[in-house]
């Protein structure tokens, strides 16, 4: 007598001994891992101030401030994506263009990423505005 359950979760029996056959979505999910084969690229603190025209002192006060995100590396120095000069230029569009002190501009990088993400669903599910989108 088996102990497991026919039908579990991924797994059905389809009488060819004991060996589970996978269904298409355990297939599907199984190939969709990847797996880096080079570390990602990171940017130090002064490379970081440096491509953004920033002080290194601001940059640190807006990884406190939690408006980019950073890393320690193991010498606990700040490491950060390459896509963080894009973050602190957006966030220097936005308090000069909006005169947005800091705590408000986290909640509206809050926002934009919300809306970023539901479009992008949208547009995964095929269905377009009919209007262009406003960002």
């Amino acid at each position: 007598m088996n102990d497991r359950p026919s039908g579990a979760a991924g797994t059905s029996r389809a009488g060819r001994g004991d060996r589970p056959v996978r269904t298409g979505a355990d297939l599907t999910a199984a190939m969709s891992v990847r797996y880096a084969l080079v570390p990602a690229p990171r940017l130090s603190l002064h490379a970081v101030a440096r491509r953004s025209g920033l002080h290194p002192d601001l940059v640190r006060r807006f990884v406190a401030l939690g408006l980019v995100d950073a890393e320690r590396d193991a010498a606990g120095q700040l490491v950060f994506d390459p896509t963080a000069p894009a973050v602190l230029a957006r966030i220097q569009r936005l308090r000069s263009g909006l005169c947005l002190n800091y705590a408000s501009i986290g909640l509206v990088l809050d926002l934009l990423d919300r809306i970023s993400l539901l479009e992008a669903a949208l547009r995964g599910r095929g269905t377009r505005s009919e209007t262009p989108p406003w960002t």
